[in-house]
């Protein structure tokens, strides 16, 4: 994570290395205290403190339906990716017609192909 010349340090409570003064931190926020609390009265102290963008965007993505969300559109991308090959592959000539190429090999036929156009039409 870069920091810009303006953000203090002190903006960045996480990344204290020590666990005891983290706990320290929690304690004095009235979330450490060593006695036994019931579920609702942790969750009660877990909301009293704000979360950051970073932490809201990390429980979000961490949901089944975000990640099933995510996979589905990583899928499309994929497939019209595979696609736009297919679809260059088909206007690439080459011995055999049907030969199986690789995307690396579309691509470098592809520029091959067309510097052999813009040589003939210079000509």
């Amino acid at each position: 994570m870069m920091l810009s010349p303006d953000q203090a340090e002190a903006d960045l409570s996480w990344t204290q290395s020590d666990p005891e003064s983290l706990l320290n931190g929690l304690k004095s926020a009235g979330c450490g205290s060593d006695e036994p609390t019931d579920g609702e009265e942790r969750a009660k102290c877990r909301s009293d403190q704000p979360l950051s963008r970073e932490e809201k965007r990390r429980r979000r993505r961490a949901t089944a339906k975000y990640r099933s969300a995510h996979a589905t559109r990583e899928r499309i991308r994929v497939e019209a990716f595979n696609v736009a090959f297919a679809e260059l592959r088909k206007l690439l000539p080459t011995l055999p017609p049907d030969k199986k190429l690789s995307k690396i090999e579309i691509l470098r036929l592809a520029i091959c192909y067309i510097s052999y156009l813009n040589h003939v039409l210079d000509v």
